[in-house]
C-alpha cells in the first residue's frame, strides 16, 4: 500500500523518560505529543486505523513495536531478525513484515499482536519490502548485486512464492516497493541509496510483473517513495535534489514537485491525497504537509531539540505514516543520544491558526474598554465564523463567558466590555477550528484600577522579655466583598521559615489577631489579597525578643550586704566561679563583663566572650592575683551579632556583686 525502506543504524537507543511537548499554534508547529520508543533502529512505520495502532519495525533489535494512537507501546513482536518493510492487509487484520535475517515474510495478527504465520522465500533471498497489489504480496529481495522482485500468492490452499519477477537484473539490491488499493494493478519500485536514483513501474494485474516504465533520475540516495491514491503519480524522497520529486507512473515523466528543504528522506500520502513530505534537517522544519498537486504547504512541523547537539531532533528515514482518516500524522524522530520517539501530530491537514488579542494595558473599573485582535491562518474562514470570549478576573477565577465575536473576512474582530472587577483582567479569545483551520487561542491582560484600603498591624518595634506571649492584631479598613486576612509569622534565623499561622475573616471591628511566643525577634505579616473593588495590601510588624540570661556566683565563704546590695565574700586566694545560663542557639556565646568600684564610680575591668554549651550554660573561673578591699561586679550579656547570631535583641543580665578579703 505504501513504500518502505530500512534504517540500518546499529547504535542502541538510550531510554529516557517520556517527554510530552504541547503543540504551539504558530507555523511551523511543534509536535502535539511525543513518547520514547524502545527501539535501536527504525525500518518502517504503518498505521492501523481499525485497531488504532501504529507498527514500527526495528531491524537492529529484530522486533516490531505496536503502539496506540498516543504513542504508548502496547505490544512487541520479537524474533524477527532484520525485519524491515511492513504492509497492512486491506482489512487491517494482518501485518506482513519482510524478515531479512530469516529469509521469510512474517504474518502478524493485528488483534493479538503475535506472529500467526511465516512464509519462507528461499535461501539467501533476504526479503525486505512487501507491498500488496494485483491480488498478491510482492516483495523486494536480494543482497548486493542480487536485487530482484518476488511475489507471494496466498489465495490457494498453499502459499506460492515466485522469484525473479524482474528478469533484466534492473536492481542492484532489494528494491523498495509501493502500492495503493486505488490502483490494484500498479507497483512502483525504487533503489534505496542508489546514485542516481532508479525508478520503475510495473503492471501486476495479471499476476506477473510487467515493467511499463523505467527511469534514472537526477536525484541521489533514495530513502522513500509513495503512490498517490489513484496510482497516477509516485512521489520520491531522495537526499537530492532538495524537494520531493513527482513522476507520472504512466511514463515516469516529471510532474509538479513539492518544495521542502535539504535532504528529503520520507513521504507518505493519505487516502484523500494529502502529502506528508519529510526531511533530515537540524535547523529547518522537518515535515511539510501539502494538498495534492499544490506547492504551498498547509502545515509545517519543526521538531524540538531533546539531545545535546546544536541542532534539533531529526526525522528518521521513511519515518512518516498517516492515520487512514488523516486525524493524525505519525513521525518517528531520533535525537543526538540515539533516543527515538514517536511523535503524534494532530490537525496536520489543517492550516495552523494563530490568535492575537490586543487589550489596553490599563483601564478603570466600571469603564467600557475595547479589545481588538485577529484570527489568522491560510485561506478564508467560513462566513459567519465566530470565536468565543472569556474574561477571567478576581471574581471569576475560572472565567466568565462573554458574547462570542464574529470574525470579519480577514479574521479580525473587535468587542467592548465593562470590567466589573479590578486587578488583573484577562481576555481570552478562542477559535474552535473548522475543516480547514486548526483550533487556536490567544489572550491579553488589562490592569484594572481598584481603590486602596487601609491595613495596619500593631507591635512594630516593640521589645519583649524572652518567652512573652504577644498578641499581634491586624486591622482591615473598608473593602467590597473580601474580609479575609492572612497572618504570617517569620521568626529570625534560617532554621525557622515563614509560616502561615492564621487565615480568617476579620471581626466586626475589622480585627484579626494571633499570639506569638516571643523567643526570637519576629516579623509578622498581614496580607489582604484584595477583591473586585479594593487592591491587595500587605503590611509587616517586627517585634524584638530578649534572651533569658542569669549568672550565679560560687566558692564564696559568706554573703553579706554592703548597704542594701548583697555581696559574695571571697578570700583572696579563692578563685570565684561564675555560672551563666542563657537561652541556647547554635554557636551562641555570651559576653562576661567585670567592673570595679572606686571613689563612687564603677569602672570597666574588662570583658570576654565565652561559648555556651548545648545545655545553655557556661562556667568561668576568675583566676590571678586578687586585690583585697575592692568592690567588684560581673554580668553576662547577649550582643546581637557578636554573640554569634542575630535572632535576638541585645540583653544584659543583672549584676552580681563580690569582694575579696584576707
Amino acid at each position: 500500500m505504501r513504500t518502505r525502506r530500512i534504517s540500518t543504524a546499529t547504535s542502541l537507543a538510550v531510554l529516557f523518560s517520556s517527554v510530552v511537548l504541547v503543540g504551539g499554534v504558530a507555523n511551523p508547529a511543534a509536535a502535539d505529543s511525543s513518547k520514547i520508543l524502545p527501539a535501536a533502529s527504525v525500518g518502517d512505520v504503518v498505521a492501523d486505523g481499525v485497531h488504532q495502532r501504529v507498527f514500527i519495525s526495528d531491524p537492529t533489535s529484530g522486533k516490531v513495536l505496536a503502539t496506540d494512537y498516543s504513542g504508548n507501546v502496547v505490544g512487541t513482536i520479537p524474533s524477527l531478525p532484520g525485519v524491515t518493510g511492513l504492509e497492512l492487509s486491506a482489512d487491517s487484520g494482518t501485518l506482513y513484515a519482510g524478515v531479512r535475517g530469516a529469509d521469510a515474510i512474517a504474518a502478524i495478527d493485528t488483534s493479538t499482536l503475535v506472529e500467526s504465520a511465516r512464509y519462507a522465500t528461499g535461501a539467501d533471498t533476504e526479503p525486505a519490502y512487501p507491498a500488496l497489489a494485483g491480488g498478491k504480496l510482492w516483495f523486494g529481495y536480494g543482497a548486493a548485486a542480487e536485487g530482484n522482485i518476488g511475489s507471494l500468492d496466498l489465495s490457494g490452499a498453499e502459499p506460492v512464492v515466485t522469484l525473479d519477477q524482474e528478469p533484466d537484473s534492473t536492481w542492484y539490491s532489494a528494491p523498495t516497493l509501493a502500492s495503493k488499493p486505488g490502483a490494484p494493478g500498479t507497483l512502483a519500485a525504487g533503489a534505496e541509496g542508489q546514485n542516481p536514483v532508479q525508478l520503475a513501474v510495473y503492471d501486476v494485474a495479471s499476476g506477473t510483473a510487467t515493467r511499463t516504465a523505467q527511469l534514472r533520475t537526477g536525484g541521489s540516495n533514495l530513502h522513500d517513495l509513495a503512490l498517490t491514491p489513484d496510482g497516477s503519480q509516485v512521489v520520491v524522497a531522495s537526499g537530492a535534489p532538495y524537494h520531493h520529486q513527482v513522476y507520472r507512473t504512466s511514463d515516469l515523466t516529471p510532474g509538479t514537485s513539492y518544495p521542502s528543504d535539504a535532504y528529503p528522506n520520507a513521504v507518505d500520502i493519505a487516502p484523500d491525497g494529502t502529502v506528508a513530505a519529510g526531511i533530515d534537517g537540524w535547523y529547518e522544519p522537518d515535515v511539510y504537509v501539502y494538498k495534492q498537486d499544490t506547492t504551498k504547504p498547509v502545515r509545517t512541523y519543526d521538531f524540538p531539540n531533546t539531545g545535546n547537539s546544536s541542532g534539533a531532533d531529526t526525522l528518521e528515514d521513511a519515518g512518516l505514516a498517516w492515520a487512514p482518516d488523516t486525524s493524525r500524522l505519525f513521525a518517528v524522530t531520533v535525537n543526538s543520544y540515539g533516543v527515538r520517539s514517536l511523535r503524534v501530530l494532530t490537525d496536520a491537514v489543517k492550516s495552523a491558526t494563530t490568535v492575537t488579542v490586543n487589550a489596553p494595558a490599563k483601564s478603570e473599573r466600571g469603564k467600557k474598554l475595547t479589545v481588538t485582535g485577529r484570527v489568522k491562518s491560510e485561506g478564508a474562514f467560513p462566513v459567519g465564523a465566530k470565536a468565543t470570549v472569556t474574561r477571567t478576573d478576581i471574581e471569576s477565577p475560572k472565567g466568565k463567558t462573554l458574547p462570542a465575536v464574529t470574525l470579519k473576512s480577514d479574521g479580525s474582530f473587535s468587542f467592548t466590555d465593562t470590567p466589573t472587577a479590578g486587578g488583573q483582567v484577562t481576555y481570552k479569545v478562542s477559535y474552535a477550528g473548522d475543516v480547514a483551520h486548526s483550533a487556536a487561542s490567544g489572550s491579553d491582560k488589562v490592569a484594572v484600577s481598584r481603590a486602596a484600603t487601609s491595613l495596619t498591624l500593631n507591635r512594630n518595634k516593640a521589645l519583649y522579655s524572652y518567652g512573652t506571649d504577644v498578641s499581634f492584631t491586624a486591622h482591615l479598613g473598608t473593602t467590597y466583598k473580601n474580609r479575609t486576612v492572612e497572618l504570617w509569622v517569620d521568626p529570625f534565623g534560617p532554621d525557622k521559615p515563614k509560616k502561615l499561622v492564621k487565615t480568617g475573616k476579620v471581626n466586626a471591628k475589622g480585627n484579626l489577631s494571633t499570639t506569638v511566643d516571643m523567643t526570637r525577634d519576629t516579623t509578622v505579616t498581614a496580607v489582604f489579597k484584595g477583591d473586585g473593588r479594593y487592591a491587595s495590601k500587605t503590611v509587616t510588624s517586627t517585634a524584638y525578643a530578649k534572651v533569658r540570661v542569669s549568672t550565679s556566683v560560687s566558692k564564696q565563704y559568706k554573703t553579706a550586704k554592703i548597704g542594701s546590695t548583697p555581696y559574695a565574700y571571697f578570700h583572696k586566694k579563692t578563685n570565684p566561679v561564675f555560672t551563666t545560663t542563657m537561652s541556647y542557639y547554635k554557636n551562641r556565646s555570651h559576653k562576661l563583663s567585670l567592673q570595679f568600684y572606686y571613689q563612687g564610680t564603677w569602672y570597666d575591668a574588662g570583658s570576654q566572650y565565652f561559648k555556651l554549651g548545648t545545655n545553655g550554660k557556661s562556667i568561668v573561673t576568675l583566676t590571678g592575683t586578687h586585690d583585697t578591699g575592692y568592690r567588684m561586679r560581673v554580668r553576662a550579656s547577649y550582643v546581637n551579632g557578636t554573640s554569634g547570631d542575630t535572632v535576638n535583641s541585645n540583653t544584659n543580665g543583672s549584676w552580681k556583686y563580690f569582694i575579696f578579703t584576707k
